[in-house]
């Protein structure tokens, strides 16, 4: 009852501050987009519609800030998330009419540090195959979101991220490559992509509120917070600070200077009679470069007729007409950016509401307003899919119980799982043993480990960004090398599209002096062959035997070293009753072998 209750409020809170249009064509807007806001407990949202050269509508709906019931305007702040993509694209589009690349040319001939999983995407993948999704690598979404670090260094880790399709194969959206597109900007021009940005677009389009940071964001007397729906309830999110990948979907705009974006791309990149955009570019841009799905009608879209991806937009047919668009996800924030282009018509829907459906709904009632369509209920028909979706996810859920083995228990005191392990396509995922369980982290991640069956876990119980369901598929598969030391874990999940990814356990190194480090160096004998232990660059022990390469040796404590190159391989050394270190023995799968000290 008390639901009901608080849900007639709230749309009578909405509804105190919605703003009617104009415009005949949009009659009802208020109204709808209020019940849709109340139906889909969304805190609030802003609306640009736009004809042609003009504006003939832009507003808010709802609040900005859900507990102090500030309203939306057409001014407020919302992460635009991956609507940033059309603006990287462009830069590209600029930068080729300036004759500063091509982009059918391969990239390693702007970025030769460059580097793929393999060697033929490396010297053949061009920029025009980073603009739409079809260099063969899946999202890997997991390594920048749960890893985050520099921009430069995700750049690095490209080479280490396993593609699951062949260069040109198959459509795959991928962030990484809206990054690389921004560096490549960054590179020609000597200018941060953030400055591009400004310069090109924003200045000439009086995008002056825009900007591309979460600390710009909070400096804004109207920016929007960032929120999600859980049980029929408004939860409050934090930003996310998407910097590092911030070419793929870091911008923050409002709906009112969005409306000049869409402007743009409805005259063929002009705004107020001059180019911003090169037409040649802008031709391209909404035109199929890879073919994105199967574009074949269903009982929801009966009249679909394509789907494809040009450069940073999504194509398809919407009941006869052509339209453009591109969506947007970022933490407690989702967006859509439309143009038809035949129809001269555009249509920006902004949503401080996490992966939230609301913006395709109020996009498309517009839409069919503006087109002169037979009124479908979109809202009724999401609703129906969303509960369809769930219905599904119950019955994984159920299923689960003939997967898992019951009666298992993990082959190690859990206390043998803790440890730091590394990816290089990822980045260190830390395992923490506390209170009897295990718990999975990174400066972003935090999870709790679930015992599934021997030693395989399910991380539950995560971040609300990285809200995973009880049915969730993903799990952590410890490995042990032949000593039966934990040394690996399998994940599984983290890119659903290529086979499970290893994390190495990285030695927990004790840090020794080079004082503490001498007592160990000098010439061992090993069945007459000699073994040379010395300190190399004054910090690190090194093992030498002959015909070999040098080991690096990590301490372990009680005179016993870890071999940094080797898993399973260490040596103990053996002290006298004083202290005074007498002799060696080399640990390995396949034995152990004693050396003693000359």
């Amino acid at each position: 009852m008390r639901f009901y209750l608080v849900s007639s409020l709230l749309l009578l809170s909405i509804l105190a501050v919605a703003q009617p249009a104009t415009d005949a064509r949009l009659k009802n807007l208020d109204s709808f987009a209020s019940k849709v806001l109340k139906d889909w407990h969304t805190a609030g949202v802003a609306i640009a519609v736009v004809e042609k050269g003009k504006v003939i509508y832009a507003g808010g709906f709802g609040y900005r800030d859900y507990e102090k019931k500030l309203p939306v305007t057409d001014k407020t702040l919302f992460a635009i998330g991956s609507c940033t993509k059309a603006f990287t694209a462009s830069l590209l589009g600029v930068l080729e009419k300036e004759g500063k690349l091509e982009i059918e040319k391969p990239v390693i001939n702007y970025l030769p540090q460059l580097k793929f999983y393999n060697e033929y995407t490396t010297q053949h993948v061009t920029v025009q195959d980073l603009m739409c999704h079809r260099t063969g690598l899946p999202r890997h979404d997991f390594s920048w979101y749960a890893f985050p670090t520099t921009r430069d260094s995700l750049i690095k880790r490209i080479g280490f991220l396993e593609p699951s399709y062949e260069l040109r194969l198959k459509y795959q959206y991928n962030n990484f490559m809206f990054l690389l597109q921004g560096v490549l900007a960054e590179k020609l021009t000597g200018k941060t992509w953030e400055q591009n940005v400004q310069e090109r677009f924003f200045k000439p389009l009086g995008m002056t509120a825009s900007n591309f940071s979460i600390a710009d964001m909070k400096k804004s007397v109207d920016a929007a917070k960032g929120y999600t729906e859980k049980k029929d309830s408004i939860v409050a999110m934090d930003y996310y600070n998407i910097d590092a990948m911030g070419p793929a979907g870091a911008i923050n705009s409002n709906a009112a200077e969005m409306a000049n974006w869409v402007i743009t791309w409805i005259q063929n990149g002009k705004f107020n009679g001059k180019e911003i955009i090169p037409a040649a570019y802008v031709a391209q841009a909404k035109s199929a470069q890879m073919v994105s799905g199967s574009g074949l009608p269903d009982a929801q879209v009966p009249d679909a007729h394509f789907s494809s991806y040009g450069y940073g937009w999504g194509l398809n047919s919407y009941r006869g007409h052509y339209r453009v668009s591109h969506g947007g996800n970022i933490d407690g924030f989702s967006a859509s950016a439309t143009f038809f282009p035949t129809d001269s018509i555009g249509i920006v829907v902004l949503v401080n509401q996490n992966g939230s459906a609301v913006p395709g709904i109020i996009r498309n009632f517009i839409a069919d307003k503006l087109l002169k369509l037979p009124a479908k209920d979109w809202n009724s028909m999401s609703r129906v899919q969303v509960f369809n979706q769930r219905v599904a996810a119950a019955k994984t859920k159920n299923s689960d119980s003939l997967l898992r083995k019951s009666g298992t228990h993990p082959t190690q005191n859990l206390k043998n799982y803790a440890g730091v392990y590394n990816h290089p396509g990822y980045g260190k995922i830390n395992i923490e043993y506390r209170n009897d369980s295990l718990i999975a982290s990174s400066s972003i991640l935090k999870l709790w480990l679930q015992h599934y069956h021997y030693d395989v876990f399910r991380p539950m119980a995560a971040a609300a960004s990285i809200d995973l369901p009880d049915n969730n598929t993903m799990r952590f598969q410890f490995l042990s090398n032949a000593l039966g030391e934990i040394d690996r874990i399998s994940i599984a999940g983290f890119e659903p599209s290529v086979k499970e990814l290893v994390f190495t356990k990285e030695p927990a190194a004790i840090n020794l002096t080079k004082e503490e480090l001498e007592k160990y160096t000098g010439e061992y004998s090993l069945s007459g062959s000699p073994v040379k232990i010395f300190i190399k660059e004054g910090k690190t022990l090194v093992a030498f035997l002959q015909g070999q390469p040098e080991y690096e040796l990590v301490p372990q404590g009680n005179h016993k070293f870890n071999l940094k190159a080797l898993s399973g391989y260490s040596v103990q050394f053996k002290a006298d009753d004083k202290g005074k270190i007498t002799g060696l023995s080399f640990i390995q799968p396949n034995g152990v072998f004693t050396a003693t000290k000359k």
